[in-house]
């Protein structure tokens, strides 16, 4: 198993509005590429002043499924309409894990 992880800080100009839109948006892409085994998401609880602002947590069975859902167009206009011009800061990592 593959588990993707990828953490956002927002730009200090993002809404509340926007961070909901962009929540529904990533409840949709599973539904959208099939190679997904399993997508959390959400906003950090605030216990820590030098956390991020949201995670992204999504397990593949394979590299190359992780590589079909990193380059889908679906994940690519979510990327382009929700986290271009919207995040200061991001980090990611991939590792293998069991499933």
């Amino acid at each position: 198993m593959i588990r993707h992880c990828v953490m956002f800080r927002f730009e200090d100009s993002v809404t509340e509005a926007e961070i909901g839109e962009l929540s529904a948006a990533l409840d949709a892409l599973p539904a959208a590429i099939p190679e997904i085994v399993t997508y959390r998401h959400g906003r950090d609880l605030g216990l820590a002043p030098t956390n991020f602002d949201y995670s992204i947590t999504a397990d593949f069975a394979t590299v190359d499924d992780f590589a079909v859902y990193r380059d889908h167009p679906e994940h690519q206009e979510f990327i382009a309409e929700r986290i271009t011009g919207r995040v200061a800061e991001r980090v990611a990592v991939q590792f293998e894990c069991e499933g």
